[in-house]
């Protein structure tokens, strides 16, 4: 099981790389890196499972933060009212945004990461709307459109793939500054 001694912090070369696209079918190894990343976000998102093992809470999770430089990411967006079904849970595997809205959203308490240990206060501004393309585990190709905060999650973990780290898109001289007619999201 993946603990946040295995989480790679900010500063590490890795988590300012372009990953590697992954191959299918996935090799054992991979396999069981999308399985304990996903994991992961499940066992941390139990506020008891989480307690005992010392984890911070995530929504996602990008290999990068554990060292693999490769393009895949556990995604696991919780759901909006108790026993309700997941908006978005996969392993994103190879993600591609192929299109997405005009219009910028935004969390109104900013956000975290499971690699960065301060707190970056600021709006990081994003698509509200995204229609990601990317494999499963099995290799299949799926094409989602995402709205709201799934659309923020995924677009994070994508970030991590590319090297780019949330509080890059903080606007330096004004961090509560957002673009015009920007979705601000509880």
């Amino acid at each position: 099981m993946i603990l946040m001694k295995d989480i790679v912090r900010d500063g590490d070369v890795v988590l300012r790389s372009e990953a590697q696209q992954v191959t299918f079918p996935l090799n054992e190894e991979d396999k069981k890196l999308a399985s304990e990343m996903m994991e992961y976000l499940e066992v941390s998102q139990d506020p008891e499972q989480c307690k005992k093992f010392g984890l911070r809470a995530g929504v996602g999770l990008a290999a990068p933060q554990v060292g693999v430089s490769k393009m895949m990411a556990a995604v696991l967006v919780p759901p909006e009212k108790e026993g309700a079904k997941s908006p978005f849970k996969d392993v994103i595997i190879n993600p591609v945004i192929v299109s997405n809205s005009v219009q910028s959203g935004a969390l109104v308490e900013g956000e975290g990461c499971l690699s960065v240990d301060k707190e970056v206060p600021g709006y990081v501004p994003r698509y509200d709307r995204i229609t990601l393309r990317y494999q499963n585990q099995d290799g299949e190709m799926k094409k989602v459109r995402l709205r709201d905060y799934p659309a923020i999650v995924c677009q994070h973990e994508i970030d991590h793939l590319h090297g780019i780290l949330f509080y890059d898109h903080i606007n330096k001289e004004n961090p509560f500054k957002a673009p015009e007619d920007t979705v601000m999201l509880e």
